[in-house]
């Protein structure tokens, strides 16, 4: 079980949740990461007193630092400090939860200290999943899942013998705000109707990839590499409850599902205190009150990311970084409202035809593949 946590994003969802658990378990924080709420960072460092904070820009750090001179907390900033915080010595687990490609390199160094990776950040492994699971074999690192789908199929596995006596794993999807919709209804929907998920509440990025499916996609690619997986098999099916949170099918025909209520500290606490379970404060799930549990297969036509993430999971190599990367990008000026909710899919699309896939790529070839993929879709904005 963990004793002692460097939290990498906390002032996120996530994050904000984290804390609340690992206030409940009694889990010791000792390093805190944010992009740029020096507020709530405050706030955080104030109650849980951790050795290290760490801001993305010089100014903010600076300004947190005056903040906190009456505190024993060291500031830093940048990628150098979440690096830092990443490695820190008196933290046996690094809980993951920046978004996108910014989670890469700090969980890279927190697996070369062979510390436990509790992984909220998809991007890590859609963008370099060989190179970072190798890593974590060799420092003897173990990835566990915050996901809820991925945790859920986790919790699934924990039985199993080897993954030869699993026939596919099923990751469960709540369709978003836009099921049910043609690609031609969702094309002018606006940043609130993508913001509002019928079941999750969650940071606007994720949400809008949710209301893509490019989120379902990224999720689709992690399992591959997490459970070691070909993409075969691996299946998406829509489960508009959230109530299922994923399945695994054994080849024996049995079906092991994990389901609870939508809520995230369920998965974090799995993930802080596993292989045990801790007590929790959270409402059980009630078989009595859920509603019907319904099952579909998901539409690839109206929502071309998720068919776009699962070609570039068979693909392999940068594949992932590159459609990672133009889809953030994309998703950033979608919330900043420069362009319209159907530009997403053609953007990223747009990005994978311009930009050659590199196999078995170093570090550097991911990066390079990331910032490609962002520039072909930039230019929209400047042009």
């Amino acid at each position: 079980m963990t004793r002692a946590i460097s939290l990498l994003g906390s002032t996120g969802s996530i994050g904000r949740q984290t804390l609340e658990v690992c206030e409940q378990l009694g889990v010791k924080v000792e390093a805190l990461t944010a992009k740029s709420s020096v507020d709530l960072l405050e706030q955080q460092v104030r109650k849980f007193r951790p050795r290290l904070a760490v801001l993305q820009s010089l100014e903010a750090a600076a300004e947190l630092k005056r903040r906190l001179a009456d505190l024993p907390v060291r500031v830093a900033y940048g990628v150098e400090g979440m690096i830092e915080a990443a490695a820190l010595p008196e933290s046996d687990t690094v809980v993951t939860a920046v978004v996108g490609m910014a989670g890469l390199r700090p969980t890279l160094a927190a697996i070369d200290r062979g510390k436990r990776i509790a992984l909220a950040n998809k991007e890590t492994l859609v963008c370099a999943g060989e190179l970072v699971t190798a890593a974590a074999r060799e420092r003897g690192a173990e990835i566990v899942p915050v996901d809820s789908e991925h945790s859920a199929i986790f919790q699934c596995l924990q039985g199993c013998r080897d993954r030869g006596e699993v026939r596919r794993v099923i990751l469960t999807c709540s369709g978003g705000p836009f099921f049910g919709l043609s690609r031609e209804e969702t094309a002018h929907k606006t940043r609130a109707d993508a913001l509002r998920h019928p079941n999750w509440t969650m940071g606007p990025k994720i949400t809008v990839d949710c209301a893509t499916l490019m989120n379902k996609g990224l999720e689709f690619m992690e399992a591959m590499h997490l459970f070691h997986m070909p993409p075969e098999r691996v299946s998406v099916v829509i489960h508009r409850q959230s109530v299922v949170h994923s399945l695994v099918e054994y080849r024996d025909g049995a079906v092991l599902a994990q389901l609870g209520t939508p809520d995230m500290r369920l998965p974090i606490r799995y993930a802080l205190t596993w292989p045990h379970r801790a007590e929790s404060p959270a409402e059980p799930l009630d078989l009595l009150t859920c509603p019907p549990l319904t099952f579909c297969a998901p539409d690839l036509e109206a929502f071309p990311c998720l068919k776009m993430a699962m070609d570039c999971a068979r693909t392999g190599g940068t594949a992932g970084a590159i459609l990672n990367g133009a889809n953030e990008a994309a998703v950033e000026l979608f919330l900043g409202e420069q362009i319209a909710f159907g530009d997403i899919a053609p953007l990223v699309a747009e990005a994978l035809d311009a930009i050659s896939v590199k196999s078995n790529p170093a570090l550097e070839d991911i990066l390079e593949a990331d910032r490609k993929a962002r520039e072909i879709v930039y230019r929209r904005r400047n042009g």
